[in-house]
C-alpha cells in the first residue's frame, strides 16, 4: 500500500513539473477606434498570447492604466479581458496600457493612445430673468458631464459694438458663475457660453449654449433740459433752467451744471431749476443729470448769449515809465447802450484798490506807481473788466561800487578774484556789466537790492583795473564806477640749487651755493636748508631771482643733503632738488697719510731683508739648540732662585753635585780628555704654563743646558749640566755659559766675556765656546732674541 502511494505522489511531482508556460505577447486595442465622439461608448480589450506546455488552466491579472494611472485590475483563467466605458468624455482621453500577469511572470503592452472628440453642449442659467438698470446680473455656465479643468466663455448678444465676451476658467470645478452689470438703455439682454478644455493631447470646444434671455426695467426716464425764455438771449437777461425726469419711486438725485461746474442739486424729486441773469461768460453747453447708484442719465443743450457791449479797453501811454514822467491811462467801451458805471483801479495779490470813478487817469510817475492797473465798466447791471496791465516806474541807478572779497592788496596769478558791484538806489531789475580795462568780461541781472558777483582770473604780472556799469530800464542814464587797481603777482617758478665745487669739498676749504628761480614776483625770500634740519643756514630777501651764499671752512660734520627754499608775497613755497655735498681729506693730509703708509712698508721691507739674511748665514753655520725652561716665579709670583723650582725648592745637589762630579772626572781623566769637542748647544725658551700664576713683564729668566759629548770615544761619555744664572735683554744682552758671563752690546755688536771660572777645564770650554757664540749671536739672531724675555744676572 505504500509502495502504491509513493508512486503516486512521484507521478504527480513529475505532472506538476511538467507545466511550463511563457507569455509571448500582450496586446491592448481600442472598440470601436482610437478616437472616439464624445458621448459614445468605449471599450479596452487586453488580450495575453501564453504558450503552455501542457492542457493545463493559469490564473491570470490584468491591470488596466490610463496616464500611468491604475484603471481596473481583473482576474481571469481567459487569456483576455475588457474595460468598458458606457459614454466616452474628454477627461477619457489619454495613454492606455495593459499588463498582464501569471504567477511570477507579467508582461505589458504597448502603449495605446485614445482620443475623445468633442464637449457636450453646456448649460447656462440666469438667476434672475427681469433686472433693474444699474443692476448686477449673475450668469451660471456648467458642464455636468466632464472633468475640469474647464475654460468658460460669456458672451452677451446684440450689442452695437459686436458681442461682449468675458472668460472664466475653473481648475477643480466643472461649472462657474459671472456678475455682467446691467446698463442703462438696456431693454431686453441677450447670453450664452461656450465651454472649451485644454490638454496635453489637445483641445477641445463645445458648441455655444442655449440663449437665455433677459428682460431690463428703468428705474426713471431720461431727463428733460428746458431753458426759458429760449436758447438764444442777450448779456443781461434773465434764464430759467428746468430739468424734468419720470421715476417709479426711486431716491434719484439730480444735478444741473455747466461744463463741469454744478450750478444746482436737489435728491427725492423729480424736477430741478435753476436762475440766472445771463453774460458773455453764460454761453455754452448746461447739462441735466439723473444718477441713481451706478446708473446715471443726463441731458445736454447749448445756450446762446449774444454780447450787450464789448469788453473795456485800458489805454496806457507806456508800460516803461521814468520816474518824473507822466502817467497816463484811458478806458475805452464799445457797445449800443451808454456806460452806467466806469472805473480805473489797481490790483495787488488779488485785492482792487480804486484810483478814479471815470475814464482817464494822469499822474507824475513815482516808483511808488509801479503796479497793475485794470478798468471795469457797467450796463444794465453787466459789469466786464480790461485785461490787467502791468506798469512800471524806474528811478535811475545810482554810481555802483566795485570792491573785491575778501579784501586783498595782491592777488595771485592764475587764481580767481571775486568780485562784487552794487548800486545803493535804482529800481531793479538792475543790469551790471563787468570791465577789465575796457573789455566786458561778464554781466549780470539782479532783480533785487543785493549786489551783483563775478569772477575773473588774471593772466598777466602786473597792474590790472577792473571796473562796472550799472543800468535799468531808465531811459537815459548808466552809471559807471571807479576803477579798482589790482596787483597781480606770481608766484615763484621752479627753484634750482647748485654748488661749487659740485658734490665734493676738501676738508677746511670753501663751498659756494647758488639759488636761483625761473619766474616769480619780487621780492623773493630765499633760504638754505640742510635735510632733516628744520633750521635754516642761511636765509635772505632779495629784489632778485637769485642768490649766492659762501661758507669759507667746511668740516666731515657738514657733510649731507642740502636744498633751497623760495618764496614771495604768494605765501606759496617752492622747495629745489636735494644735492648732496660730501667733505673730503685735504691734499696735505692725504700727503701725510701717504708718507705713514710709505714708511711702514719701508721698515716692514727692512725687516724682511734682514730676516732673510739671518736665515742665509744660519745656513751656513753649525746647528745650535738652545733649550730652557722659564722658570720665572712660582705660584705666588715670587722670583725663583736659581736652584728653586716652581715650587720654591732647592734642587737637590744642582750646583755642588756638578761641581763634585766634574771635578771628578777631571782627576779621573786624563791629559788626552782635557780638551774635548763641543757638538751643539740648544736653547729652548717654553711658554709659561697657563695654570701658573702669570708671568713678570720685562724681565724673564731663562736657564740653558749645554751638553757636551765626545762621540769619538763610547767609554768615557760624561755629561756636565751647567746652569747659569738668569740672563736679561735690555739694552744689551748678556748670557752666562759655562761660569762665563758673555755680553753683547747692539752699538758694539761683540761679545765680552768675564770669566768667573773656578775651574781650569770648564774655562778652556769657555774659550772654544766663544768662538761658537760669535756665530750664533750675529745681527739677524740679535733681532730675534730681542723679542725673548731675558733677566739679568
Amino acid at each position: 500500500m505504500c509502495l502504491a502511494l509513493l508512486v503516486i505522489l512521484l507521478h504527480c511531482s513529475s505532472l506538476k513539473a511538467r507545466e511550463v508556460f511563457t507569455i509571448n505577447k500582450v496586446e491592448i486595442r481600442a472598440d470601436p477606434s482610437l478616437q472616439v465622439p464624445n458621448g459614445d461608448a468605449l471599450t479596452i480589450l487586453c488580450i495575453a498570447d501564453i504558450s503552455k506546455s501542457g492542457n493545463f488552466m493559469i490564473e491570470h491579472h490584468f491591470t488596466f492604466f490610463k496616464d500611468g494611472r491604475i484603471l481596473s485590475d481583473i482576474t481571469s483563467l481567459q487569456n483576455r479581458t475588457e474595460y468598458k466605458i458606457p459614454a466616452a468624455r474628454f477627461a477619457d482621453t489619454g495613454e492606455y496600457v495593459c499588463m498582464v500577469k501569471a504567477k511570477e511572470k507579467k508582461k505589458k503592452s504597448e502603449v495605446m493612445l485614445v482620443k475623445v472628440t468633442g464637449l457636450p453642449k453646456p448649460k447656462l442659467t440666469a438667476l434672475k430673468n427681469m433686472v433693474t438698470e444699474g443692476e448686477e446680473l449673475v450668469l451660471k455656465c456648467e458642464v455636468p458631464e466632464e472633468a475640469p479643468p474647464l475654460t468658460f466663455t460669456f458672451q452677451k448678444l446684440l450689442t452695437p459694438g459686436g458681442p461682449v465676451t468675458r472668460t472664466k476658467k475653473e481648475l477643480e470645478k466643472n461649472f462657474t458663475t459671472i456678475e455682467i452689470p446691467v446698463e442703462p438703455g438696456d431693454k431686453i439682454l441677450r447670453f450664452q457660453c461656450i465651454a472649451s478644455v485644454y490638454s496635453a493631447h489637445g483641445m477641445q470646444e463645445s458648441a455655444p449654449s442655449d440663449v437665455e434671455l433677459v428682460t431690463v426695467v428703468e428705474p426713471f426716464s431720461t431727463p428733460a433740459l428746458v431753458i426759458e425764455p429760449s436758447l438764444n438771449v442777450t448779456e443781461g437777461d434773465n434764464v430759467k433752467l428746468v430739468c424734468r425726469v419720470v421715476v417709479r419711486n426711486y431716491d434719484i438725485e439730480i444735478i444741473i451744471q455747466k461744463d463741469k461746474v454744478i450750478l444746482n442739486s436737489t435728491r427725492g424729486q423729480n424736477t430741478l431749476t435753476y436762475f440766472t441773469k445771463v453774460s458773455m461768460q453764460d454761453n455754452g453747453n448746461y447739462t441735466c443729470k439723473v444718477e441713481l447708484g451706478s446708473v446715471s442719465k443726463e441731458k445736454t443743450v447749448n445756450m446762446v448769449v449774444t454780447e450787450l457791449f464789448s469788453k473795456p479797453e485800458l489805454i496806457h501811454s507806456a508800460k516803461m515809465i521814468d520816474e518824473g514822467d507822466w502817467l497816463q491811462l484811458q478806458c475805452k467801451v464799445k457797445g449800443l447802450l451808454p456806460v452806467t458805471k466806469i472805473s480805473i483801479k489797481t490790483r495787488y495779490l488779488g485785492k482792487d484798490n480804486l484810483l478814479n470813478d471815470s475814464s482817464s487817469f494822469i499822474t507824475k510817475a513815482h516808483v511808488n506807481n509801479t503796479a497793475t492797473y485794470i478798468c471795469t465798466a457797467e450796463i444794465n447791471g453787466i459789469i466786464k473788466e480790461s485785461d490787467p496791465v502791468k506798469i512800471n516806474v524806474y528811478a535811475p541807478v545810482s554810481i555802483p561800487q566795485l570792491w573785491i572779497v575778501p579784501s586783498v592788496r595782491d592777488v595771485i596769478l592764475g587764481r580767481a578774484i571775486r568780485f562784487q558791484c552794487q548800486s545803493m538806489y535804482g529800481t531793479p531789475p538792475i543790469t551790471y556789466k563787468f570791465f577789465r580795462g575796457n573789455k566786458t568780461v561778464n554781466s549780470s541781472q539782479i532783480f533785487n537790492k543785493l549786489p551783483a558777483e563775478f569772477r575773473d582770473k588774471p593772466t598777466e604780472v602786473g597792474v590790472e583795473q577792473y571796473s562796472c556799469e550799472a543800468s535799468n530800464h531808465h531811459s537815459h542814464i548808466r552809471k559807471r564806477s571807479r576803477e579798482l587797481n589790482i596787483t597781480v603777482i606770481a608766484p615763484v617758478g621752479k627753484v634750482n640749487l647748485i654748488s661749487v665745487p659740485k658734490r665734493e669739498v676738501e676738508d677746511g676749504k670753501g663751498i659756494s651755493f647758488r639759488c636761483y628761480v625761473e619766474t616769480g614776483s619780487l621780492p623773493i625770500n630765499f633760504k638754505l636748508l640742510k635735510q632733516n634740519n628744520r633750521k635754516p643756514i642761511s636765509e635772505d630777501t632779495k629784489m632778485d631771482t637769485e642768490v649766492i651764499w659762501y661758507k669759507e671752512t667746511w668740516s666731515k660734520q657738514d657733510s649731507g643733503e642740502y636744498f633751497c627754499e623760495a618764496s614771495n608775497p604768494t605765501n606759496i613755497v617752492q622747495r629745489s632738488d636735494v644735492i648732496s655735498i660730501n667733505v673730503i681729506l685735504a691734499s696735505w693730509q692725504k700727503v701725510l697719510i701717504a708718507l705713514f703708509v710709505l714708511v711702514i712698508i719701508v721698515i716692514l721691507g727692512c725687516g724682511g731683508c734682514c730676516w732673510y739674511l739671518w736665515k742665509k748665514r744660519k745656513a751656513k753655520h753649525p746647528s745650535i739648540e738652545m733649550s730652557g725652561s722659564a722658570g720665572v716665579t712660582n705660584s705666588a709670583g715670587v722670583k725663583l732662585e736659581p736652584r728653586q723650582n716652581s715650587d720654591g725648592q732647592y734642587y737637590p745637589g744642582y750646583m755642588d753635585d756638578s761641581e763634585n762630579h766634574m771635578k771628578a772626572t777631571d782627576e779621573n781623566k786624563g791629559p788626552e780628555h782635557e780638551i774635548t769637542e763641543v757638538e751643539y748647544t740648544e736653547v729652548e725658551v717654553s711658554t709659561p704654563d697657563p695654570h701658573r700664576a702669570p708671568v713678570q713683564k720685562g724681565t724673564e729668566p731663562v736657564y740653558s743646558e749645554i751638553r757636551k759629548a765626545n762621540n769619538d770615544s763610547g767609554e768615557n761619555r760624561y755629561s756636565s749640566e751647567i746652569r747659569s744664572n738668569t740672563v736679561r735683554l735690555q739694552s744689551s744682552v748678556k748670557l752666562t755659559i759655562c761660569g762665563s758671563n758673555f755680553v753683547h752690546d747692539p752699538l758694539v755688536n761683540s761679545l765680552k766675556t768675564k770669566p768667573i771660572c773656578k775651574r781650569k777645564s770648564i774655562c778652556r770650554e769657555n774659550k772654544r765656546l766663544n768662538a761658537l757664540n760669535e756665530g750664533l749671536l750675529s745681527s739677524a739672531k740679535l733681532r730675534e732674541a730681542k723679542s725673548l724675555p731675558f733677566r739679568e744676572n
